[in-house]
């Protein structure tokens, strides 16, 4: 699987062409090695892998996509690379390199032209972006630890317990179930606290009538997982209903409407519309939803300004909410993988209100 990911770049570059990879998710999509440094040089001849002495061995056990060489004058080394594959032209990650980088690229290959294109970046992304069937089983493995961690700690919110306790215990229990870690902070907001959209745990203390918003993700292999559930504690108003089920409804609906060949900014038009005519206009102040994969955010997004179409593999959040300052907000998300015929759900845990 990630050794043809090496040979579709390889074969997109002409003859004369050569593409460096540093930023650490794409090094990890194409070598299949989660390391803090290296760099991938693909050629039309040959991928390497070139990494330094921490990862070295490791290196020449599991990365079977690139030639493994031990990283020890990274300039010189990606000089006589190149000039042997008789490369003249190399494409970078122009979307993620800082001005010092590029300026340290182009100082360290000086007989090369550095093309400040991004048509070999954007290739690579749209291969990231359409999930294979062997990432979708652990992506779902992911998803599925999320929603068993959902399931264990409706058994422990309680009245008097703080927002911090609740998320590191979910944190501890994920990790215990076999995640490599977390997909990102967890967020867990409760009361006022849960109209921040990306607030922090606090030492908030649960109160009969909260709302509490949970936003959480596992790890496995690499891939991520990601899902929030909003739940009530004791009772809710008919204010609180009414926010929770506009903003069921608009998922729901907006989820009807997702296959292959609709419009990214159709879908989060659906939504939005849904809760902007029950009178939330202005209280649903970020995208639908974010493509998920070896990062949390990826491309494509469900946003009024994104255009892609989508296609069939494509996996991506659908979490609209309502957020009211200083009262109270609502996010329900789910994770789902595009079809020709609609989508499939990744995240199996219940949406409707729970009241514990």
């Amino acid at each position: 699987m990630i050794k043809q990911r090496t040979k579709s770049i390889r074969d997109f570059l002409k003859n004369d062409e050569a593409f460096i990879v540093s930023y650490p998710a794409n090094r990890f999509y194409l070598s299949g090695m989660n390391t803090s440094a290296g760099t991938v040089l693909l050629t039309p001849k040959n991928a390497y892998f070139l990494v330094d002495f921490r990862y070295f061995e490791k290196a020449k056990r599991v990365v079977n996509s690139c030639n493994v060489i031990l990283s020890e004058k990274l300039p010189k080394q990606i000089n006589e690379i190149l000039k042997t594959d008789g490369v003249k032209k190399v494409y970078f990650e122009n979307r993620t390199i800082s001005l010092r980088e590029y300026s340290d690229l182009k100082g360290n290959l000086p007989d090369f032209e550095i093309v400040n294109d991004s048509k070999v970046e954007d290739f690579l992304h749209s291969m990231r972006a359409v999930k294979s069937q062997a990432e979708l089983k652990i992506m779902e493995q992911a998803q599925k630890l999320t929603d068993d961690t959902f399931e264990y700690i409706l058994n422990s919110i309680r009245v008097g317990k703080t927002e911090k306790a609740i998320a590191l215990e979910m944190e501890f229990y994920m990790r215990r179930l076999g995640s490599e870690g977390v997909a990102f902070d967890f967020i867990v907001v409760s009361g006022e606290n849960s109209s921040l959209p990306h607030g922090t745990p606090t030492d908030r203390t649960i109160k009969k009538g909260d709302f509490i918003t949970m936003d959480f993700g596992a790890v496995i292999d690499g891939y991520n997982a990601d899902m929030t559930r909003t739940v009530a504690v004791g009772n809710v108003s008919e204010k609180q209903q009414f926010v929770y089920d506009t903003v069921l409804k608009a998922q729901l609906c907006a989820l009807e409407s997702i296959k292959a060949g609709a419009v990214c900014k159709d879908i989060d038009k659906i939504a939005r519309d849904v809760i902007d005519n029950a009178g939330f206009s202005g209280c649903f102040g970020h995208a639908l939803g974010h493509s998920v994969g070896v990062e949390i955010h990826e491309s494509p997004n469900f946003s009024p300004r994104d255009n892609t179409v989508l296609k069939s593999g494509m996996v991506l959040s659908v979490e609209p909410g309502i957020y009211l300052e200083n009262e109270f907000g609502v996010r329900i998300e789910d994770v789902i993988s595009v079809t020709d015929s609609g989508y499939y759900n990744l995240t199996k845990s219940p949406k409707e209100l729970i009241i514990l």
